[in-house]
Formats: C-alpha cells, structure tokens, sequence
C-alpha cells in the first residue's frame, strides 16, 4: 500500500446504514471508498465546534447507563490493529494483484489505514471490502486467489484468527495503557448509580483481553452489559449492537449515554436513539461530529464532563 493510493480516497457522502455497504466502483488505477465529508477547520475555529456540559456525578437522574466503546476510547488502539493486520499479511504472504508493489505481501500505510477503519467497521468486512476492490489475493493459505465464497470465507477468517492473536501479544505486552480520564469516569458513574457497558466491533476474545489488561478484572466483571462484533450481525454504524445493549441493561435508548470516537460509533448510537460524547483520536479528530452532544480531545477534565447531562454549555 503505497501513498497515492491513499490520496485517491474521496471524502463526499455521509455513511448511513443504507450506503455503508454500497461501496463505488473500483478505477483502473484508484479506487473510491464509501465515504465521509470531512470539515476543514483551522486551530482557532475548531474550537467553536467543541460543545462542553459540566455537571456533577449526583446532581442529576437524565440519563441511567454509560455506554463505552473500546478500541479509540478506552485505548487509543488503531495503530495496534494495523500493525497486527500487517504482520498477518507477511505472515501468510497475501499478495494483492491490483497492489503497485504486488511482488511485496500487501501492507495497510498509515492513511491508508486512518480512512479505512473510520470507515469501515469490523476487520474482517474490512478485508472483505478491500479484497473486492482491490481484487482476491494469493498466500500461503490458498496459492492461487479463491474464487468461491468458502475459500474466500475460509481466508478471511483464518487472517482474522491469527491478526486477532498478534493483537493480544501487544496488548499482553504491557505497553498499552488507558486513555486518560476512562477508569475515573468509570468509577464516578458507577457511585453515582449508573449502569456500565462496553460496546466494540472487535472481536470478542481481544476486546476481553483489553478489557482485563486496562480497565482491571473487576471492573470488567462488575459491567452491566458487554458486547462485541461476535454478538450482532451488522458492525456500526449499523445501531444494532447499541439496540441490543439497551435490551439487555434493561434501559430505553434515550435514558443511554453512548462515549464513541470516530463518526462510525456516533452514527451507531445517534440510529439507537442514545445520545453521543465523542473523544476523538488523532486519527478522527477531522471529522464531522455535529450530531454529538459533547467532543472532547479526551476525557481527563471530569470537571466539565461530569456524568449527568442536565445542563449544557458551549465553549
């Protein structure tokens, strides 16, 4: 995956449940992806568009449950994913027909990377995606591209299993640490009597081991409802996974607070009914978050946070 590849990518469609799967047409030489406009905004002018609410943990009963996704706001986790994708690739020697440097096991770059997982949710639909835009690709696995949807099903999961494993190495490793402020709002809503969840597109093995490693055992343990992409058929920005949590906490949609950081999560939620703070990372720090009712760059100043929406200010 080289540069130019990534620069063709366009950014004018908002995804919605109904397009985020519509996916344009591949050119001889580019390719379009299902994509999202994103704002230009200068330093001082970006501001402007940061919405804060500063309540205390008791003060009010609007909402009943704090919903988290993991990946980007537990832990800032994409460049993890890439590279476990990357090692999965050398690894089994996938090579991509349409890739300038198909001599080469394929390799997702950095901006590459940054558009595809803000616009795609779930790793194996985004292998599935590139693979039939780009073309199925040869490897140890199958020596010649699959052509059947089984051999094909079969790459996608064996790539998915051993890229999953990669991921728990690093994050066993103990070098990956919290997003600043998580843990403290976790336990601030739990005294204050809210429920707790956790909401990823991952799989559920890693995001378990995610879970364990950085928010502790018993915190894990004392969820009221934890869900992964194993657990609904459709990955966000389809809501069903946010549906799903709000059935089974035992609490309407518009009593959940959802915390997300890319529009793909905050889509998810919105389609819920539930509201959404975003904690945008560096890589989705551009994009267009106007249905959130908060963004933060992170959610260390609980002062302004709080976890009660009462009362509204903006900053």
């Amino acid at each position: 995956m080289n540069m130019t590849m990534a620069s063709t990518l366009t950014h004018t469609l908002s995804l919605t449940p109904s397009t985020s799967h519509s996916y344009l047409s591949q050119t001889r030489h580019s390719f379009r992806f299902p994509t999202i406009k994103l704002p230009s905004f200068s330093n001082n002018n970006r501001n402007n568009h940061r919405v804060f609410f500063k309540v205390s943990a008791s003060s009010s009963s609007s909402f009943q449950a704090l919903i988290f996704d993991c990946d980007g706001v537990i832990l800032e986790s994409e460049h993890l994913h890439r590279q476990a994708y990357n090692d999965a690739f050398l690894h089994f020697n996938v090579r991509s027909p349409s890739s300038s440097s198909s001599s080469q096991p394929l390799n997702w770059d950095i901006e590459f990377y940054d558009q595809l997982q803000n616009q795609i949710g779930g790793g194996k639909p985004k292998m599935r995606w590139y693979f039939k835009e780009h073309g199925w690709p040869s490897s140890t696995i199958f020596e010649t591209p699959p052509t059947s949807d089984e051999e094909r099903a079969k790459l996608i999961d064996t790539l998915q299993d051993w890229k999953t494993e990669r991921y728990k190495d690093i994050i066993k490793s103990g070098s990956v640490k919290p997003r600043p402020g998580v843990l403290k709002l976790m336990d601030e809503a739990r005294d204050a009597g809210k429920k707790l969840a956790v909401c990823s597109a991952a799989t559920k093995s890693s995001v378990i081991l995610c879970l364990e490693n950085l928010i502790g055992i018993e915190r894990f343990q004392s969820l009221d409802c934890f869900l992964a992409g194993d657990d609904v058929k459709e990955k966000k920005p389809d809501p069903s996974i946010y549906v799903t949590a709000s059935q089974k906490l035992g609490v309407s949609e518009k009593n959940c607070l959802v915390v997300e950081d890319s529009v793909i999560g905050l889509q998810a939620a919105t389609q819920a009914g539930m509201s959404c703070v975003v904690t945008y990372t560096s890589s989705t720090a551009e994009q267009d978050f106007k249905e959130a009712i908060a963004i933060y760059p992170d959610l260390s100043n609980l002062e302004r946070f709080g976890v009660a929406t009462s009362r509204y200010c903006s900053c």
